[in-house]
């Protein structure tokens, strides 16, 4: 459960590859960049399948009890981030460049975003759900479909609501609905750190 709440809060709220999305929607390209969100797909899906065998190999079993305390105080960090930060809207009506595949695999494999995604679900969350061999790859496959989702769906709310969205006041109450996702995400991993505790 901690998986999905704490990747479609990092990947639904506001940052680069969505702002791509939106502006590409307030400037009518919706229906012209499916490759874009394809892209941000399969990008996901290769870094998660890529850390998830990784970490599977790296992080010994024993050990994933601790890793919880750690992955549940940096998401509380990130979901304070969050719920704090005033998000800008800035987008271009002069430029109009359609977006592509590879634009989307290149800015996600290189977004920020994306290791905050990751690394705590390869590293804590599928270790502590047991998630290993063709799970991984799997639950991977549905997680880099909700990537793609996130792209696809500011860029197709731009397109609907148009500048209204624009406003940064609905952007900053988004960010806070998605802390306080956030938080329970994180609230899930502390609760695997006290049962590995045997306190719980």
């Amino acid at each position: 459960m901690e998986i999905f709440l704490y990747t479609l809060s990092v990947m639904y709220s506001p940052g680069p590859v969505n702002f791509m999305g939106l502006n590409a929607g307030l400037t009518g390209q919706f229906s012209r960049i499916l490759g874009f969100f394809a892209g941000v797909g399969c990008s996901m899906l290769m870094l998660f399948v890529v850390f998830g065998y990784a970490g599977a190999a790296l992080i010994p079993h024993a050990y994933s009890h601790f890793i919880a305390l750690i992955g549940a105080l940096y998401t509380f960090y990130i979901a304070y981030k969050m719920m704090t930060a005033h998000t800008e809207l800035k987008t271009d009506q002069a430029e109009h460049k359609t977006l592509n595949f590879w634009n989307g695999f290149w800015i996600q494999s290189l977004n920020p975003k994306a290791i905050l995604v990751i690394l705590p679900v390869t590293t804590i969350m599928y270790p502590a759900a047991h998630i290993t061999g063709s799970l991984i790859l799997i639950v991977s496959l549905f997680i880099s479909l909700g990537a793609a989702g996130a792209p696809l769906l500011y860029s197709f709310a731009g397109s609907v609501i148009g500048k209204k969205l624009s406003n940064p006041i609905w952007l900053n109450y988004l960010n806070k609905v998605l802390g306080i996702f956030l938080i329970a995400s994180g609230l899930f991993m502390l609760s695997d750190f006290l049962k590995g505790m045997h306190l719980i």
